[in-house]
Protein backbone atom coordinates (compact mmCIF):
# COMPACT_ATOMS: atom_id res chain seq x y z
CA UNK A 1 0.00 0.00 0.00
CA UNK A 2 1.31 3.33 -0.92
CA UNK A 3 2.08 5.73 2.18
CA UNK A 4 0.99 9.71 -0.16
CA UNK A 5 -1.27 10.10 2.22
CA UNK A 6 0.23 10.60 5.29
CA UNK A 7 2.14 13.03 3.44
CA UNK A 8 0.73 15.87 5.28
CA UNK A 9 0.56 14.32 8.49
CA UNK A 10 4.66 14.33 8.86
CA UNK A 11 4.70 17.63 10.24
CA UNK A 12 1.74 17.76 12.35
CA UNK A 13 2.43 14.62 14.02
CA UNK A 14 5.80 15.55 14.93
CA UNK A 15 4.22 18.49 16.89
CA UNK A 16 2.74 16.69 19.75
CA UNK A 17 5.75 14.94 20.82
CA UNK A 18 7.92 17.54 21.01
CA UNK A 19 5.83 19.94 22.64
CA UNK A 20 5.73 17.70 25.22
CA UNK A 21 9.38 17.80 25.43
CA UNK A 22 9.39 21.37 24.79
CA UNK A 23 7.34 22.43 27.55
CA UNK A 24 8.64 22.46 31.15
CA UNK A 25 6.19 22.41 34.71
CA UNK A 26 6.84 25.99 36.26
CA UNK A 27 9.14 25.78 38.81
CA UNK A 28 8.37 25.31 42.62
CA UNK A 29 9.54 26.14 45.41
CA UNK A 30 11.79 23.50 46.84
CA UNK A 31 9.42 22.71 49.75
CA UNK A 32 6.32 22.03 47.02
CA UNK A 33 6.26 18.76 46.14
CA UNK A 34 5.92 18.48 42.33
CA UNK A 35 2.28 16.60 41.84
CA UNK A 36 3.67 14.96 39.32
CA UNK A 37 5.93 12.88 41.31
CA UNK A 38 2.69 11.57 43.36
CA UNK A 39 2.25 9.53 40.62
CA UNK A 40 4.98 6.96 41.10
CA UNK A 41 3.08 6.01 44.76
CA UNK A 42 -0.10 4.61 42.62
CA UNK A 43 3.08 2.90 40.79
CA UNK A 44 5.32 1.40 43.00
CA UNK A 45 7.20 -0.68 40.81
CA UNK A 46 7.84 1.69 38.35
CA UNK A 47 5.60 0.36 36.13
CA UNK A 48 2.61 1.66 34.61
CA UNK A 49 0.99 -1.01 32.18
CA UNK A 50 2.10 -3.74 29.61
CA UNK A 51 -0.07 -3.30 26.50
CA UNK A 52 1.21 -6.40 24.53
CA UNK A 53 5.09 -6.73 24.13
CA UNK A 54 5.53 -2.87 25.54
CA UNK A 55 6.01 -1.81 28.72
CA UNK A 56 4.67 1.74 30.10
CA UNK A 57 6.69 2.66 33.13
CA UNK A 58 5.99 5.93 35.24
CA UNK A 59 8.91 7.87 33.47
CA UNK A 60 6.90 7.75 30.57
CA UNK A 61 3.39 8.38 31.64
CA UNK A 62 5.16 11.47 33.57
CA UNK A 63 6.26 12.69 30.11
CA UNK A 64 2.89 12.93 28.92
CA UNK A 65 1.50 14.27 31.66
CA UNK A 66 3.98 17.26 32.55
CA UNK A 67 2.97 19.60 29.99
CA UNK A 68 -1.05 19.22 30.99
CA UNK A 69 -0.35 20.03 34.79
CA UNK A 70 -0.05 24.08 35.09
CA UNK A 71 -3.13 24.23 32.88
CA UNK A 72 -4.96 22.08 35.23
CA UNK A 73 -3.79 23.83 37.84
CA UNK A 74 -4.70 27.28 37.25
CA UNK A 75 -8.50 25.24 36.60
CA UNK A 76 -9.06 23.66 40.14
CA UNK A 77 -10.75 25.30 42.37
CA UNK A 78 -8.70 24.16 45.26
CA UNK A 79 -6.41 21.21 46.01
CA UNK A 80 -9.17 17.96 46.60
CA UNK A 81 -10.27 19.52 42.96
CA UNK A 82 -7.26 19.14 41.95
CA UNK A 83 -6.20 15.80 42.76
CA UNK A 84 -9.28 14.44 41.31
CA UNK A 85 -8.58 16.05 38.37
CA UNK A 86 -4.71 14.56 38.26
CA UNK A 87 -6.03 10.92 39.15
CA UNK A 88 -8.63 11.32 36.01
CA UNK A 89 -6.07 12.72 33.68
CA UNK A 90 -3.66 9.82 34.29
CA UNK A 91 -6.35 7.13 33.71
CA UNK A 92 -7.13 8.42 30.24
CA UNK A 93 -3.74 9.36 29.47
CA UNK A 94 -3.10 5.64 30.17
CA UNK A 95 -5.86 4.47 28.02
CA UNK A 96 -4.48 6.86 25.47
CA UNK A 97 -0.66 5.24 25.68
CA UNK A 98 -2.42 1.94 25.20
CA UNK A 99 -4.69 2.25 22.57
CA UNK A 100 -1.65 3.78 20.77
CA UNK A 101 0.83 1.00 20.79
CA UNK A 102 -2.47 -1.74 19.85
CA UNK A 103 -2.80 0.99 16.68
CA UNK A 104 0.65 0.93 15.62
CA UNK A 105 0.55 -2.94 16.13
CA UNK A 106 -2.57 -3.31 14.27
CA UNK A 107 -1.08 -0.45 11.14
CA UNK A 108 2.37 -3.40 11.35
CA UNK A 109 0.03 -6.34 10.96
CA UNK A 110 0.58 -5.30 6.90
CA UNK A 111 4.26 -5.63 6.22
CA UNK A 112 3.92 -3.41 3.23
CA UNK A 113 2.92 -0.65 5.49
CA UNK A 114 5.88 1.44 5.86
CA UNK A 115 6.03 5.23 6.94
CA UNK A 116 8.54 7.08 4.88
CA UNK A 117 11.91 7.49 6.35
CA UNK A 118 12.24 10.54 4.49
CA UNK A 119 9.08 11.81 6.43
CA UNK A 120 9.98 11.27 9.42
CA UNK A 121 13.56 13.04 8.58
CA UNK A 122 11.25 15.80 6.99
CA UNK A 123 9.17 16.33 10.18
CA UNK A 124 12.20 16.68 12.78
CA UNK A 125 14.02 18.65 10.49
CA UNK A 126 10.93 21.03 10.11
CA UNK A 127 10.72 20.62 14.02
CA UNK A 128 14.26 21.93 14.76
CA UNK A 129 13.62 24.55 12.61
CA UNK A 130 10.56 25.85 13.93
CA UNK A 131 11.44 25.50 18.06
CA UNK A 132 15.48 25.40 17.46
CA UNK A 133 16.46 28.07 14.79
CA UNK A 134 17.61 24.84 13.32
CA UNK A 135 20.14 24.10 16.17
CA UNK A 136 20.11 20.46 16.39
CA UNK A 137 22.23 21.00 19.89
CA UNK A 138 19.62 22.42 21.69
CA UNK A 139 17.47 20.09 20.20
CA UNK A 140 19.49 17.11 21.29
CA UNK A 141 19.86 18.77 24.66
CA UNK A 142 15.83 18.83 25.30
CA UNK A 143 15.76 15.14 24.43
CA UNK A 144 18.23 14.66 26.85
CA UNK A 145 16.88 16.70 29.42
CA UNK A 146 13.43 14.74 29.04
CA UNK A 147 15.08 11.21 28.99
CA UNK A 148 14.78 10.62 25.36
CA UNK A 149 17.45 9.12 22.97
CA UNK A 150 16.64 10.55 19.28
CA UNK A 151 16.12 6.98 18.74
CA UNK A 152 13.62 7.08 21.03
CA UNK A 153 12.14 10.65 20.13
CA UNK A 154 12.23 9.34 16.39
CA UNK A 155 10.15 6.37 16.91
CA UNK A 156 7.88 8.52 18.89
CA UNK A 157 7.08 10.92 15.27
CA UNK A 158 6.65 7.21 13.15
CA UNK A 159 4.47 6.22 16.01
CA UNK A 160 2.22 9.19 15.99
CA UNK A 161 2.25 9.60 12.06
CA UNK A 162 0.73 6.13 12.28
CA UNK A 163 -1.73 6.55 15.36
CA UNK A 164 -3.37 10.16 13.55
CA UNK A 165 -3.24 8.09 9.62
CA UNK A 166 -5.14 4.94 11.37
CA UNK A 167 -7.57 6.76 13.36
CA UNK A 168 -8.06 9.26 10.41
CA UNK A 169 -9.12 6.09 8.12
CA UNK A 170 -11.48 4.81 10.62
CA UNK A 171 -13.21 8.37 10.56
CA UNK A 172 -13.03 9.37 6.82
CA UNK A 173 -15.29 5.58 6.10
CA UNK A 174 -17.92 7.90 7.61
CA UNK A 175 -18.78 10.48 5.19
CA UNK A 176 -22.40 9.90 4.32
CA UNK A 177 -25.48 10.74 5.88
CA UNK A 178 -29.03 9.81 4.37
CA UNK A 179 -31.19 13.16 3.72
CA UNK A 180 -33.71 10.91 5.94
CA UNK A 181 -31.54 10.90 9.08
CA UNK A 182 -31.13 14.58 8.60
CA UNK A 183 -34.88 15.35 8.80
CA UNK A 184 -35.05 13.07 11.85
CA UNK A 185 -32.71 14.94 13.58
CA UNK A 186 -33.51 18.07 12.61
CA UNK A 187 -37.45 17.01 14.36
CA UNK A 188 -36.05 15.55 16.92
CA UNK A 189 -33.77 18.76 18.27
CA UNK A 190 -35.58 21.91 16.88
CA UNK A 191 -34.93 23.55 20.24
CA UNK A 192 -31.46 23.74 19.12
CA UNK A 193 -31.79 25.58 16.01
CA UNK A 194 -33.99 28.18 17.55
CA UNK A 195 -32.41 31.53 16.68
CA UNK A 196 -32.58 35.24 17.39
CA UNK A 197 -33.50 38.55 15.66
CA UNK A 198 -30.59 39.16 13.44
CA UNK A 199 -29.72 41.23 10.62
CA UNK A 200 -26.76 40.60 7.98
CA UNK A 201 -25.81 44.69 8.35
CA UNK A 202 -23.63 46.88 6.44
CA UNK A 203 -22.19 50.28 8.21
CA UNK A 204 -21.07 53.19 6.90
CA UNK A 205 -18.55 55.73 8.91
CA UNK A 206 -17.72 59.17 8.91
CA UNK A 207 -14.91 60.19 11.47
CA UNK A 208 -15.60 63.37 13.66
CA UNK A 209 -12.95 65.86 12.78
CA UNK A 210 -11.39 67.88 15.82
CA UNK A 211 -13.89 71.09 15.94
CA UNK A 212 -16.89 69.28 13.83
CA UNK A 213 -19.96 69.82 15.20
CA UNK A 214 -22.94 67.48 14.92
CA UNK A 215 -24.36 69.44 11.96
CA UNK A 216 -21.42 69.02 9.83
CA UNK A 217 -21.20 65.41 10.60
CA UNK A 218 -25.17 65.26 9.40
CA UNK A 219 -24.17 67.40 6.22
CA UNK A 220 -21.73 64.62 5.47
CA UNK A 221 -24.02 62.09 6.02
CA UNK A 222 -26.54 63.59 3.77
CA UNK A 223 -24.65 62.74 1.01
CA UNK A 224 -24.23 59.39 1.90
CA UNK A 225 -28.29 58.87 2.28
CA UNK A 226 -28.98 61.11 -1.05
CA UNK A 227 -26.66 59.40 -2.85
CA UNK A 228 -28.27 55.74 -1.72
CA UNK A 229 -31.88 56.95 -2.97
CA UNK A 230 -30.38 58.07 -5.90
CA UNK A 231 -29.31 54.73 -6.82
CA UNK A 232 -25.77 53.89 -5.94
CA UNK A 233 -25.30 50.92 -4.26
CA UNK A 234 -24.59 50.84 -0.36
CA UNK A 235 -21.55 48.43 -0.25
CA UNK A 236 -20.23 50.98 -3.36
CA UNK A 237 -20.81 54.11 -0.58
CA UNK A 238 -19.03 52.33 1.78
CA UNK A 239 -15.89 51.23 -0.15
CA UNK A 240 -15.31 54.67 -1.44
CA UNK A 241 -16.39 56.74 1.65
CA UNK A 242 -16.23 55.15 4.78
CA UNK A 243 -13.56 55.82 7.50
CA UNK A 244 -13.23 52.63 9.25
CA UNK A 245 -11.79 48.89 9.28
CA UNK A 246 -14.05 47.23 6.92
CA UNK A 247 -13.87 49.90 4.11
CA UNK A 248 -12.23 47.48 1.07
CA UNK A 249 -15.53 44.94 2.05
CA UNK A 250 -18.06 47.76 1.30
CA UNK A 251 -18.64 48.12 5.26
CA UNK A 252 -19.63 44.39 5.29
CA UNK A 253 -20.25 43.46 9.24
CA UNK A 254 -21.68 39.89 8.53
CA UNK A 255 -25.00 38.64 10.36
CA UNK A 256 -25.30 40.46 13.95
CA UNK A 257 -27.95 39.29 16.63
CA UNK A 258 -29.96 42.00 17.78
CA UNK A 259 -28.53 41.80 21.63
CA UNK A 260 -24.81 42.16 20.22
CA UNK A 261 -25.84 45.71 18.93
CA UNK A 262 -25.85 48.58 20.88
CA UNK A 263 -29.26 50.32 20.97
CA UNK A 264 -28.62 53.53 19.31
CA UNK A 265 -27.98 50.34 16.60
CA UNK A 266 -30.57 48.12 16.99
CA UNK A 267 -33.14 50.11 17.35
CA UNK A 268 -33.32 51.55 14.30
CA UNK A 269 -31.63 48.65 12.26
CA UNK A 270 -34.49 46.02 13.51
CA UNK A 271 -37.43 48.43 12.23
CA UNK A 272 -36.14 48.37 8.74
CA UNK A 273 -36.59 45.68 5.55
CA UNK A 274 -34.25 44.39 3.40
CA UNK A 275 -32.71 46.55 0.94
CA UNK A 276 -33.30 49.96 3.87
CA UNK A 277 -30.54 51.87 5.16
CA UNK A 278 -31.45 53.96 8.59
CA UNK A 279 -31.13 57.91 9.05
CA UNK A 280 -27.69 59.25 10.09
CA UNK A 281 -26.89 58.07 13.52
CA UNK A 282 -25.05 60.88 15.30
CA UNK A 283 -22.03 59.44 17.88
CA UNK A 284 -19.36 60.83 20.08
CA UNK A 285 -16.48 59.87 17.68
CA UNK A 286 -18.63 60.06 14.29
CA UNK A 287 -21.82 59.32 12.19
CA UNK A 288 -23.33 56.16 10.84
CA UNK A 289 -25.67 54.98 8.45
CA UNK A 290 -26.52 51.48 8.42
CA UNK A 291 -27.75 49.02 5.85
CA UNK A 292 -29.91 46.12 6.01
CA UNK A 293 -28.48 43.31 3.17
CA UNK A 294 -30.61 40.73 5.02
CA UNK A 295 -32.96 39.63 7.63
CA UNK A 296 -33.16 36.34 10.00
CA UNK A 297 -36.63 36.64 12.50
CA UNK A 298 -36.77 34.99 15.40
CA UNK A 299 -37.68 31.46 15.60
CA UNK A 300 -36.38 28.11 14.37
CA UNK A 301 -34.43 27.87 11.45
CA UNK A 302 -35.31 25.88 8.55
CA UNK A 303 -34.31 22.96 7.79
CA UNK A 304 -32.74 23.69 4.63
CA UNK A 305 -30.51 26.45 6.33
CA UNK A 306 -29.03 23.89 9.12
CA UNK A 307 -28.88 20.96 6.89
CA UNK A 308 -25.23 21.24 6.52
CA UNK A 309 -24.78 21.88 9.93
CA UNK A 310 -26.56 18.78 10.99
CA UNK A 311 -24.85 16.71 8.42
CA UNK A 312 -21.53 17.67 9.65
CA UNK A 313 -22.97 16.33 13.50
CA UNK A 314 -23.77 13.09 12.26
CA UNK A 315 -20.75 12.99 10.49
CA UNK A 316 -19.00 13.52 12.75
CA UNK A 317 -20.95 11.67 15.21
CA UNK A 318 -20.79 8.30 13.07
CA UNK A 319 -16.86 8.68 12.67
CA UNK A 320 -16.45 8.88 16.50
CA UNK A 321 -18.40 5.85 16.62
CA UNK A 322 -16.91 3.90 14.15
CA UNK A 323 -13.65 5.05 15.71
CA UNK A 324 -14.46 4.16 19.48
CA UNK A 325 -16.09 0.63 18.03
CA UNK A 326 -12.65 -0.29 16.33
CA UNK A 327 -10.29 0.44 19.25
CA UNK A 328 -12.64 -1.59 21.38
CA UNK A 329 -11.86 -4.44 18.99
CA UNK A 330 -8.13 -3.71 19.12
CA UNK A 331 -8.31 -3.94 22.58
CA UNK A 332 -10.48 -7.04 23.14
CA UNK A 333 -8.17 -8.56 21.07
CA UNK A 334 -4.93 -7.75 23.17
CA UNK A 335 -3.02 -8.77 25.88
CA UNK A 336 -3.41 -5.19 28.39
CA UNK A 337 -2.76 -5.31 32.29
CA UNK A 338 -2.96 -1.91 33.80
CA UNK A 339 -1.31 -2.02 37.99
Amino acid sequence: MTFRRLRFLGSLAALAPLAALAQTPTPTPAATPNPVDSISLRFANGVVAVAEDKVITVDDLRREIAPRVPALQRSARNEKDFNERLETLQDEIIQQMIDRILIVKEFKKDEKRRVPESFINNAIAEEQIRRFDGDRAKFLAYLRNSGLTYRDYRKKVEDDMIYDYMRGQQRKNQNIVSPARVEAFYNENKDRFMQDDQVHMRLLSLTRQPGDTDEQLLARAAVVTDRFKAGTKFEDLARELSQDSKRTKGGDWGWQPRADLKPEFSEPLFKLEKGQITAPIVAPEAVYVLYVEDRKFAGTQSLADVREQIERTLINQMARESEERWIERLRRNAYVKIY
